[in-house]
């Protein structure tokens, strides 16, 4: 299936770690998992998960005030506690915790309601369903584990084949009640893509809803790449998404104090959309379901420098490759205005190499001062550096000043090694 249209040109996603280990301030799964903790003080975490607070307008609300095009909820971690009332139950909050009630309704209809995509996120494992642990995949060099994998000689193919009615019955009621537009998996890593029947499981997906955007994370059948964590050096082929936290943790951790600054957000934005790719920021509620207001000040800071620069951001497509201009940029969709990022204040000039097009105009974004230009040296189908003027200490932006250079025809650059 064509990638949807909305997809590449979102730009910005917030991504959504909240469930049981909220309570406890845990890794998300992974704390029983890696003996963290105990599994039986992992799952005591049920007791306290109250949602009291949870308010899924807010949480609309601040995501489309931001900028972000699109939002993610992880419905069901590792650990197997799903967040809606399944009728294909191992573990859920509606039966199993304080909170009581179904948390994705709400979350889906207050993204609707403010015109943004719906993305669920849901584990291909569950460290906590009885007969997950019943076949064998590991990768070289690591053991198994009793809560993802059969020990040698014990599989069990019965109960393999009751997983994946779990699993198929699961994801088949979130695309029957909730027809998300995109469907973020995860935990592939622990079977083959034939012991997970991706084949089944991307046919009973498309027939629910045929346009619906599928990450990497469903191996031969995803539809964009998904890097986690740390800003590819080069683009992947296709359309492509980071995920990153805003400190080092994906779900509440309150003792995770090492959060990115909005500079620093700012810089891996424009670096990720600079490629080609969306952002994926990830937020974690605390069990009450209040976003912590530390994380809540950095997306706005990030918002305010989207919406200060959206010429810059919607609409548009990878920029020049490296060595053309000192930083990120994008390129507007007729290929006739690029977009520079300088996160420095330039103290002379901005350069623009290999470019063949005249320059029409430079402008700071934002502020709409023009800035003077010129192009030095240049022979034969070798073109010359433009220069453009630095802008004045009150046009530059306190995070990162963009210029829009418009340029004379659709965008043309020299790619050579030169004359010899």
């Amino acid at each position: 299936m064509p990638m949807q249209p909305w997809f590449p040109d979102a730009k910005l996603g917030v991504f959504i770690h909240y469930g049981v280990y909220a309570v406890g301030g845990a890794a998300e799964s992974w704390s029983f998992y890696t003996g963290e903790m105990t599994h039986e003080q992992y799952m005591k975490q049920l007791e306290g998960f109250t949602a009291s607070k949870y308010d899924p307008d807010a949480w609309a609300e601040l995501f489309a005030r931001i900028g972000a095009r699109y939002a993610v909820l992880t419905t069901k971690h590792h650990d197997g506690v799903a967040l809606w009332d399944t009728g294909h139950r191992s573990l859920d909050v509606v039966r199993d915790t304080p909170a009581g009630r179904d948390l994705v309704t709400g979350f889906v209809d207050a993204l609707r309601e403010r015109g943004l995509k719906v993305g669920l996120y849901y584990s291909h494992s569950d460290w906590n369903h009885p007969d997950y642990p019943s076949v064998r995949h590991v990768r070289p060099g690591e053991p198994p584990s009793p809560y993802s994998h059969a020990e040698l000689g014990k599989e069990d193919p019965a109960a393999w084949e009751r997983y994946l009615a779990y699993r198929d019955g699961q994801v088949r009621e979130l695309m029957d009640r909730f027809h998300p537009d995109l469907l973020w998996f995860d935990g592939e890593w622990e079977r083959t893509e034939e012991q997970w029947r991706m084949d089944e499981l991307a046919e009973l997906i498309l027939a629910g809803n045929p346009d619906a955007v599928l990450n990497a994370r469903m191996l031969s059948h995803g539809d964009y790449a998904t890097p986690e964590q740390g800003t590819p050096l080069q683009a992947p082929e296709g359309p492509w998404e980071l995920c990153l936290t805003i400190n080092d943790s994906w779900s509440h951790r309150p003792q995770d104090r090492d959060f990115k600054s909005v500079r620093q957000l700012v810089r891996y934005f424009t670096e990720t959309i600079g490629m080609g790719g969306n952002l994926l920021l990830g937020a974690g509620p605390r069990e009450d379901g209040t976003i912590p207001e530390e994380q809540i000040e950095r997306l706005e800071g990030l918002g305010a420098w989207i919406g200060r620069h959206t010429d810059a951001v919607y609409g548009t497509v990878a920029g020049l490759p490296a060595g053309h201009h000192y930083g990120p940029s994008t390129l507007s969709a007729d290929r006739r205005t690029l977009y520079l990022v300088c996160f420095d204040a330039p103290r002379d000039n901005v350069s623009l190499r290999g470019l063949r097009n005249e320059v029409k105009r430079v402008t700071v974004l934002g502020t709409g001062t023009e800035l003077a230009h010129h192009v030095t040296g240049g022979l034969d189908t070798v073109p010359g550096v433009t220069w453009i003027d630095a802008p004045a200490a009150a046009d530059l932006d306190e995070y990162a000043t963009v210029l829009a250079v418009e340029l004379e025809g659709e965008l043309d650059l020299y790619r050579g090694t030169g004359r010899d």
